[in-house]
């Protein structure tokens, strides 16, 4: 990854000091260097590259050839970059405003308090470049035309801003606008001064940021994010909050020394923190996890630096279940009816790209969404992976490009529920097709028929294949580990189509990439409602409840019971009998769920995931116990269901409940994987899914399995959750390809 990073003047900067003269070209297969020097010389010049490099940058690999003439270079250039075929280097994502830009804000004199500072070393990328070479013709800057003072910077190689392709000053570059009661306002001061007044009295602010809009209120003033809310119709999923510096986020939660590592880090992500000090209470309520993160773009520093606020919600720019919002003019007539004012600026997003959220676990970067700061980056392979398009999972989607050996994964696209984002994934499709020159000649899908991924297969005309969800899951761990043997895969998630028509989501697969054995799985139980189920954990209770005590489960003397609408249970029994909408799952979501809703703790979900995310919130530190369990064939939770209904007859306190059932949980994946792994001789185990976002899960398995010498891989450049998926399909099609050779 070279491309827009400050490579080629870091190279010169090193040819230059060690004396070296020749030449480097940016080309779109590579950077190539042609230079001339003693063998010692030549030795320090290419150690250091490796050492040295940019922060934003990636170096594969390094190829060395002896010319066999001396070429007798005059002195070292950077010569123009040139378009030779279609391979392609990697596009750097966007990068979070560095320290030395934000000082230059106070020292040039044309770049004083300029919201759009940036050098090589940070700025946008991938969110403005259209296409290859990355040069300033191909983003969305080639409308302003550079004054003469940064022209000079931007062709002066000893200039930390040369070639960097967004640059500009107050004199030549994008403003900021800020609309606000039928009025508009150009001048910066008074933007950051009404922006300001505004948030600091409790109103609601509408701000386009490096990927798309966000919306923005105080974080500390529940008023304001109750409106916020109720504007945006966002009755509970919990809000991000970008807080002035790291001092000030560590007053408000636990920050570990690599947790701090990651929030400063130039890719600038949410990471979800463990929260001491509460901001106002709707901002995560139920929740002690705050989904936290720094100021990557200028004008964020300038917000803090001019009010006294300390925090800010800040929630992607969007209606309902639609795409982050990037034009203007959507932009002032959607979203004014949920921000006192908008702000605007007059350069364009062309690739929209929401914050990338991750938490840390053992050490570890576990990514819950991939987007800005992690986009468009490349996963290489160890095997080909050519022509193939994946088109990913229903839910949390991305799509996957093959390029060579390279993986190549879009930004977070959303739940493909609607026609919006639909459009979004197709018209991020033929973007990256073009821009990383590659045209797929098999496309490949989910089994599900009914996604709307699984149709955009269908319809595109190429050689079509559909991959079982759970196995993409755990090719993906593989992949991104390097892994190309068989593994016992463990793939806890909320639902997928199962190969016998069931829904599954508790899977103990014995697989390689062309093919998967189902080797145990969670016991099935009716899922009443279908889909609905997913969105009301009340029916899951009532159908594990009735699966293991029959009728007299409403006999049962617990306030879940209690409170249920008997009528509607009594229908939701029959539905049960006559086996109508009720499919069969044995997704460990849905057993989080019921088990959630007997504990009295979440009946209905506004958001995805809330039980589970609840119920671990609650988790009593230091208890080990668990409940009974049998893991034969399949795995029943049949003693579990019934010591649960026991505890909360005796009142024993949730925290002790939740860590008993996580506890279980663990239990039983670490039982039924030995038995695995002694039956088939094999001792990788890959964890994936959505489930294993739950940190004590993922934590507490890890240890349990590693504990009994087995080797285990977790995800780490790719979510466990469905965003992950689509690199799974990519290799799985790649090899049963090569099978049909």
């Amino acid at each position: 990854m070279v491309q827009g990073v400050g490579f080629r003047p870091f190279v010169y900067r090193i040819a230059s000091n060690l004396g070296i003269k020749g030449t480097i070209e940016n080309r779109n297969d590579g950077v190539i260097i042609e230079m001339e020097g003693n063998d010692s010389l030549v030795e320090v010049f290419v150690s250091t590259i490796k050492k040295d490099a940019p922060p934003a940058s990636a170096i594969d690999s390094v190829e060395i050839e002896i010319i066999g003439k001396k070429i007798r270079f005059d002195d070292f250039s950077i010569i123009k970059s040139t378009n030779i075929s279609d391979s392609i280097t990697e596009i750097s994502p966007d990068i979070a405003v560095c320290d030395d830009c934000l000082a230059d804000m106070t020292l040039q004199p044309h770049r004083i308090s300029y919201p759009f500072i940036n050098c090589t070393n940070c700025g946008p990328r991938f969110s403005i470049i259209r296409d290859l070479p990355y040069d300033r013709s191909k983003t969305t800057m080639d409308n302003f035309v550079m004054c003469e003072t940064c022209h000079h910077e931007y062709t002066d190689v000893a200039d930390r801003r040369f070639h960097a392709q967004p640059v500009a000053c107050n004199n030549c570059g994008p403003m900021y606008s800020i609309h606000y009661k039928e009025t508009i306002t150009n001048n910066h001061a008074e933007v950051l001064q009404l922006a300001n007044g505004l948030l600091n009295n409790g109103k609601i602010v509408a701000i386009k940021g490096m990927g798309g809009y966000f919306i923005a209120c105080d974080a500390a003033n529940e008023d304001a994010v109750i409106r916020l809310r109720k504007q945006k119709k966002r009755d509970a999923k919990p809000f991000a909050v970008m807080f002035c510096d790291i001092k000030t986020l560590k007053k408000y939660t636990v920050v570990s020394d690599a947790e701090e590592k990651l929030i400063c880090s130039w890719r600038r992500p949410i990471v979800l923190l463990e929260q001491t000090t509460p901001l106002a209470t709707s901002v995560n309520y139920q929740l002690d996890k705050l989904g936290a993160f720094l100021p990557y773009m200028p004008f964020h520093y300038q917000l803090f630096a001019s009010s006294k606020l300390e925090a800010l919600v800040m929630t992607s720019g969007n209606i309902s279940d639609e795409p982050i919002i990037i034009d203007d003019a959507p932009a002032l007539e959607k979203l004014s009816s949920i921000a006192d004012a908008v702000i605007t600026y007059n350069r364009d997003i062309y690739n929209r790209c929401d914050d990338s959220v991750a938490f840390v676990s053992n050490g570890k970067t576990q990514l819950i969404r991939r987007s800005r700061g992690y986009v468009p980056a490349q996963i290489n392979l160890p095997f080909d992976v050519d022509s193939i398009f994946a088109t990913g999972a229903e839910l949390k989607n991305t799509f996957c490009l093959g390029k060579n050996n390279k993986a190549i994964i879009s930004q977070h696209i959303g739940d493909l529920k609607n026609a919006e984002t639909l459009d979004f994934f197709a018209e991020s499709a033929e973007r990256f097709k073009k821009l990383f020159r590659c045209q797929p000649r098999t496309i490949i899908s989910d089994l599900h028929p009914d996604y709307l991924s699984t149709k955009y297969a269908r319809e595109s005309g190429l050689r079509h294949i559909q991959v079982q969800h759970h196995h993409a899951h755990i090719a993906s761990c593989m992949a991104e580990n390097g892994i190309n043997e068989k593994v016992i895969g463990v793939s806890l998630d909320g639902v997928g189509l199962g190969t016998d028509g069931a829904v599954w989501g508790g899977e103990f697969l014995v697989c390689d990439y062309t093919s998967f054995e189902r080797s145990s799985h969670f016991n099935y139980v009716p899922m009443p409602g279908g889909d609905k189920a997913s969105k009301e954990p009340w029916r899951m209770a009532v159908a594990y409840l009735y699966h293991y005590f029959g009728k007299d489960f409403l006999k049962l003397d617990i306030p879940f019971i209690k409170n249920l609408e008997l009528q509607k249970t009594k229908l939701l029994m029959q539905a049960i009998d006559s086996k109508i909408n009720t499919p069969l799952t044995s997704s460990c979501g849905r057993l989080f769920d019921a088990v959630a809703a007997i504990c009295g703790i979440c009946e209905k979900q506004i958001y995805e995931a809330q039980a589970a995310m609840q119920f671990e919130s609650m988790i009593a530190e230091n208890c080990s116990e668990f409940y009974s369990f049998e893991s034969i064939s399949t795995l029943s939770f049949e003693n579990t269901i019934k010591d649960i209904v026991r505890d909360v007859q005796l009142f024993v306190p949730l925290e002790i409940i939740a860590a008993r059932f996580h506890n279980t949980l663990v239990a039983a994946i670490v039982e039924t994987v030995l038995k695995i792994s002694k039956q088939h001789n094999i001792n990788i185990v890959a964890l994936s899914g959505g489930c294993f976002q739950n940190r004590y899960l993922l934590e507490h398995t890890v240890d349990a399995l590693s504990r009994k010498q087995l080797k285990v891989m977790i995800h780490e450049k790719v979510p466990a959750n469905d965003g992950g998926v689509s690199l799974g399909q990519l290799t799985i099609a790649s090899f049963l390809i090569k099978g049909k050779k």
